[in-house]
């Protein structure tokens, strides 16, 4: 059977076999695929349904939530509740966990995601996606406790992304590699089209929001200084950037033609500890990344490290090939 024609069920039952992953794990797996399937249906007919535009309300984070925001998490909390060793969610789009069970097992699953990232991009026709990650309680627990969802991202048993864009992708790592589908418009399949995804080591492309640039710590203007300067400066090469303010976006080009992607701690976000939501943001991506031969960093240590503190979290991210990665790291260390 050849890669295209293998399905995203097809390919979890293999895995199963080959590196013996739990059958309830590959239904939680599914139902976020349908999930994923879905919140594209929606996108593709927001517009004849008018539900492009923002709603009354903000999130958890202070930021105007779109219609589809709310519909994406709403379609994430249902499907992903269909599976019966899930004891919790964590979204971006909700202030407080989401308990399942008054007393989660040992191996019970706890589920973060950010259902619609990039939402800014919605009324502009620009890609968008969905980012997750599963990790596992170590232990059982007596009662709720939200401190329990507080897992190093280096314990993720699984992590992924959907991107709506020209056509929907679906990229998954099981501490496995990473394998990238395509959902197949008529059969509602996902195929797998993009098997054992790596990132190049080297690079010669940047993405990050230059608009930011006075608000940088001097590490980062001495990045992006060096790179724009092209083979007459420092780096002796000519780099391109880009930005499409979507993560998913930005992940996924990486993975299919390497690159570094960075949002930086700076003067603008330093209260917050940076951007990005560390728990379904950051850690999944550095995954991902990691999985695929890339590296994740903060600047100062590697992303799957860091002791969360707080479910909605954010630090810094830089991500990607690895030769950029170090040398952003040295940068950071030197000054």
């Amino acid at each position: 059977m050849s890669a295209d024609q293998i399905t995203f069920r097809e390919f979890l039952l293999s895995q199963r076999s080959q590196h013996k992953l739990d059958k309830d794990l590959i239904f939680l797996m599914e139902d976020i695929a349908t999930s994923c399937r879905i919140i594209s249906h929606q996108i593709r007919g927001g517009a004849f349904a008018g539900r492009l535009g923002a709603t009354t309300s903000t999130n958890v984070q202070g930021e105007t939530q779109k219609q589809l925001d709310v519909i994406a998490n709403d379609v994430f909390v249902r499907h992903c509740s269909n599976c019966g060793r899930v004891a919790a969610l964590v979204s971006e789009e909700v202030d407080e966990v989401y308990w399942l069970k008054d007393k989660p097992e040992a191996g019970d699953y706890l589920v973060y995601f950010d259902p619609l990232d990039g939402s800014s991009n919605l009324d502009v026709n620009l890609s968008v996606g969905s980012i997750f990650s599963i990790s596992q309680l170590p232990t059982a627990i007596d009662a709720t406790d939200d401190r329990s969802v507080l897992r190093v991202g280096a314990e993720q048993i699984s992590a992924g992304y959907s991107v709506y864009g020209p056509s929907t992708a679906l990229v998954i790592t099981t501490g496995n590699g990473v394998h990238g589908f395509t959902h197949q418009q008529g059969t509602g399949e996902f195929r797998l089209t993009f098997p054992d995804m790596t990132i190049l080591e080297a690079t010669s492309e940047f993405a990050i929001n230059a608009s930011r640039y006075t608000l940088w710590d001097q590490p980062v203007k001495r990045y992006f200084d060096e790179c724009i300067r092209g083979k007459d400066g420092p780096r002796e090469k000519t780099f391109n950037m880009r930005w499409t303010a979507s993560m998913v976006a930005e992940v996924h080009r990486i993975l299919i033609r390497g690159g570094v992607f960075l949002y930086p701690r700076d003067a603008g976000n330093n209260a917050d500890g940076g951007k990005l939501r560390l728990m379904y943001e950051a850690n999944p991506m550095a995954l991902i990344v990691e999985q695929a031969g890339g590296f994740a960093s903060t600047g100062i240590e590697r992303i799957l490290d860091v002791q969360p503190n707080s479910h909605h979290q954010r630090v810094p991210v830089i991500l990607g090939s690895k030769e950029e990665v170090a040398v952003l790291e040295r940068y950071h260390r030197e000054s």
